[in-house]
């Protein structure tokens, strides 16, 4: 079922470059203290960010930017190796206060809401699972949303995204240069330095926040690199189905 919108249109917007077919999808917590104030905010040119659509905790779905333009929700941001996020994704806020002002579970509401407009959006766009993404795993220096208690396991089990399901930890821990490689193999934009530097502990991080979110740490253990791996093996998979 597609769902509703209430609309509110956004004057922060351009057009996408000629050509450029929409392949991410890109999931977004508000960070402020109200919805009030987030949709103030998405709407003020002065501001200068917006997205395609938030939804609100209730479950209410404002639509803000048509699809066919280019929202301003990603700023400096990178994955497998294209820069301008924003020209290629469509971008969801979920209004929640986020880590400065109070995080807390998306509601039932909420998600629900989420997984049918994604589903909606999917069946126009075939995004692939694995460019279903977080803000944190395309700005890894710079955000942390939608944070380690967004249910990622619930949206893929829906058919949207992708999980690492139980994976068996790797033991011994590779090599960080392996790690490092995995990583940028799958899409982030990660030093191939073989040292654990700022940088690394980011993106370690970010994958954790969303393939890993019981124990982000930023540092590399066997769990991660089991769920990298079998990560990279679904992204394999899909890349080899006819």
């Amino acid at each position: 079922m597609t769902p509703s919108f209430v609309d509110r249109p956004s004057p922060n917007h351009d057009a996408r470059p000629a050509g450029q077919a929409v392949d991410i999808l890109l999931l977004h917590y508000t960070g402020m203290a109200t919805a009030a104030a987030a949709l103030e905010r998405l709407c003020d040119p002065a501001a200068k960010v917006s997205a395609h659509y938030c939804i609100d905790e209730d479950g209410t779905v404002i639509r803000l930017v048509d699809e066919g333009c280019r929202a301003w929700h990603a700023g400096v941001a990178a994955w497998a190796g294209a820069g301008d996020i924003n020209a290629r994704s469509i971008g969801i806020e979920l209004v929640n206060p986020g880590h400065e002002f109070g995080y807390r579970a998306f509601p039932e509401a909420q998600m629900a809401r989420l997984i049918a407009l994604c589903r909606d959006i999917l069946a126009r766009h075939p995004v692939p699972p694995a460019r279903v993404l977080g803000h944190s795993d395309v700005a890894p220096l710079r955000k942390q949303d939608p944070g380690e208690l967004f249910d990622w396991a619930r949206l893929a089990a829906a058919g949207v995204g992708l999980w690492p399901g139980v994976a068996a930890p790797c033991d011994p821990l590779p090599a960080l240069s392996e790690i490092q490689a995995g990583l940028a193999r799958f899409g982030y934009a990660v030093p191939q330095s073989g040292r654990l530097d700022d940088e690394t502990r980011a993106v370690l991080a970010a994958f954790q926040r969303h393939f890993r979110p019981a124990a982000v740490t930023g540092m590399p253990d066997g769990e991660t690199a089991g769920r990298l791996d079998a990560l990279l093996a679904l992204l394999d998979a899909s890349s080899a189905a006819p």
